[in-house]
C-alpha cells in the first residue's frame, strides 16, 4: 500500500521542523560565518525587536522564487504573502518555526548589505538571485528557502478560504477539481480550534 501525498508531505515537513530546531539552536556556526550579524541563537530569536518589518522582503523573495509568467500565476497572484501571514499568525504553529520564517529576513538583509551595500528590496533580478544562491549555501539558509517554498506550494494549492489560491487561480492553472465538500469559513482549522 502506497503512502498518501498528505502523509508524505506531513512527514517531510516534520523532518524539516526537527532539522530546523537543531539549526536554530546551533546557528552560531555556519550561518554566523556567512553574515556580519550577531549570531541567531535560542536566547535572542524570540524577542529581538530590532528586526524591521520582514514582510516586504519576504514578499520580494516569494515573487523571485515563484514569478508570474504569461499563462501562469506567480506568488502575487496566489496571495502567497497573505497565506504565509495567516500561517505565521496561527499560534498553534511551532514558535521556533514562526521566528525562523521572519528572522530569515535578517540573514538575507545581512548578505545583501555585505554583498551590494543595499537592501534586498533594491536589488535587480540577478543581484537578488546571487544573494539567494549565497544564503542557500548554508544549511540554515537552504532550510529557510525550503520553508518559503513549502508555503508557496501550499498557497498555490490551498482552498481559498485559507487565504491563498485567490479565486482558485492555482487550481485553474493546474486544471485541478477540488474535492467536496469544501470547508466553509466557519469550519476552518483555526475556527474549530478556537471553539475548543
Amino acid at each position: 500500500m502506497g503512502v498518501s501525498r498528505t502523509d508524505f508531505l506531513s512527514r517531510w515537513h516534520q523532518r524539516l521542523l526537527t532539522r530546523r530546531q537543531l539549526l536554530i539552536h546551533a546557528a552560531g556556526g555556519s550561518l554566523a560565518a556567512l553574515l556580519p550579524l550577531p549570531a541567531f541563537t535560542a536566547s535572542n530569536h524570540h524577542t529581538d525587536s530590532t528586526v524591521p518589518d520582514p514582510w516586504p522582503v519576504i514578499d520580494a523573495v516569494q515573487q523571485h522564487l515563484f514569478p508570474a509568467e504569461q499563462h501562469a500565476p506567480g506568488a502575487h497572484e496566489i496571495n502567497a504573502l497573505g497565506y504565509l501571514q495567516f500561517v505565521v499568525s496561527d499560534t498553534t504553529l511551532d514558535q521556533d518555526e514562526r521566528a525562523f520564517i521572519t528572522h530569515g529576513v535578517k540573514w538575507l538583509q545581512g548578505i545583501s548589505q555585505q554583498t551590494y551595500q543595499q537592501s534586498f528590496l533594491k536589488l535587480d533580478t540577478q543581484q537578488a538571485e546571487n544573494v539567494l544562491q549565497r544564503i542557500a549555501r548554508s544549511d540554515a539558509g537552504e532550510n529557510w528557502l525550503s520553508t518559503l517554498m513549502l508555503y508557496l506550494t501550499e498557497a498555490l494549492l490551498t482552498d481559498p478560504v485559507y487565504g491563498g489560491n485567490t479565486n482558485q487561480i492555482g487550481w485553474k492553472w493546474l486544471q485541478h477539481t477540488p474535492g467536496f465538500p469544501r470547508p466553509p469559513a466557519d469550519k476552518t482549522f483555526p475556527h474549530l480550534l478556537a471553539k475548543k
